[in-house]
């Protein structure tokens, strides 16, 4: 393999290039045949790009992906609502989008038991969703862009106009939980309970602020106001998406304008450069300026970390394939492995290439770069 960077401000269909490496390398898009949050990013990045190209092959992969997991009847065998993970409800974006597509009533029913997870899910005290069934009164931000964008998404679709505040609280709840005031990013995930070994006593905080979780809370952020229009609550969640994106500007990394593992201490021993968090606060500074939300003296900076994620994470193989490398693995607090949320547990998880929670914010970053390249404001 060797480096693709040949001053990429040209562009040159990055995210067409490694969706289609995906669609050749996997045509199931889930060898495993399990029901993962990650697999829905990937698809968001090729329903963004059919919208934007007109390429048949990609709404071909999602549908031909999505039937194997939603039956004849819009049930979905190999999903679980009693579990109440948050994160099994992200794959039903794509579902409304394609009974958007196509009217398929198995589409939207399969929806429909996704939303009803959301009723029934267990809150805090306060009302924030339970990240899972298994982390009781755990508030972690990958939750916001796994369940409230779908959330906001399904009441916009289908009418459950008098649910915003809810959508609104579960961001609101987040911020004034996660962060810290000091440096304005946000802790990984927040224990109200303060009982779990790896939240402070006083705050129930966890202790870093980890690149990708704060890339999941950017991306929810961005996302879910495109189904805010009208509501009086928007103008608060743009300025929550301006000082998130803010706070995270302080510790971009000089030299290539990308991001670490843990956000704050890019000089520690062990600490590098990460491309799923560095490809998502791309995603959310590109889709924030094309939609207006973000002034467009953004638009050169998302510049500069483009090129710097080309240079840093993005290989071409000989035949042709996209490699997006220096993803981490996974990122999580206690459970069966007692994670215990140091920086030597992050830096422990290992570094692999191609993972889909770094493949799908590529995608969907590389084809809002494309977008505003073009002109398409």
């Amino acid at each position: 393999m060797e480096k693709v960077f040949e001053k990429k401000q040209t562009y040159n269909n990055w995210g067409a290039k490694a969706a289609k490496s995906v669609m050749e390398r996997k045509p199931n898009i889930n060898p495993r045949m399990r029901w993962e949050y990650e697999d829905g990013v990937v698809l968001e990045g090729m329903y963004l790009l059919w919208k934007q190209t007109g390429d048949r092959e990609y709404f071909d992969y999602i549908k031909r992906n999505l039937d194997l997991f939603v039956d004849g009847v819009g049930n979905i065998p190999k999903y679980s609502l009693q579990e109440f993970n948050i994160d099994h409800v992200n794959n039903g974006k794509i579902l409304i989008d394609l009974y958007n597509e196509t009217k398929d009533e198995r589409y939207k029913k399969a929806a429909d038991l996704l939303r009803e997870q959301l009723r029934r899910h267990p809150r805090t005290m306060e009302g924030s969703f339970w990240h899972k069934q298994i982390y009781p009164y755990q508030v972690w931000l990958d939750g916001l862009y796994m369940g409230s964008v779908f959330y906001g998404k399904y009441i916009h679709t289908y009418g459950e106009e008098e649910n915003w505040e809810d959508v609104i609280n579960q961001f609101l709840l987040c911020e004034k939980n996660t962060r810290d005031d000091k440096t304005g990013l946000l802790h990984h995930a927040y224990d109200e309970t303060r009982e779990q070994p790896w939240a402070d006593k006083e705050t129930g905080l966890s202790q870093h602020f980890w690149g990708r979780s704060v890339g999941w809370f950017a991306m929810a952020l961005v996302d879910v106001l495109d189904y805010l229009d009208g509501n009086e609550q928007k103008q608060r969640l743009i300025v929550m998406l301006k000082d998130v994106l803010d706070a995270v500007m302080k510790f971009q990394d000089k030299e290539t304008a990308l991001w670490y593992q843990i956000l704050d201490q890019g000089t520690r021993k062990g600490n590098y450069l990460e491309s799923s968090c560095s490809c998502m606060f791309l995603y959310a500074i590109a889709k924030g300026v094309r939609k207006g939300y973000l002034e467009e003296v953004w638009y050169e900076i998302a510049e500069k970390i483009y090129e710097g994620v080309l240079d840093e994470f993005i290989t071409e193989t000989k035949e042709g394939y996209i490699n997006v490398n220096k993803i981490c693995y996974v990122g999580g607090l206690g459970g069966a492995e007692k994670r215990d949320g140091s920086f030597t547990y992050y830096i422990s998880e290992p570094i692999v290439t191609n993972d889909h929670k770094g493949l799908g914010p590529f995608i969907l970053a590389s084809a809002e770069m494309e977008w505003l390249n073009k002109g398409k404001r």
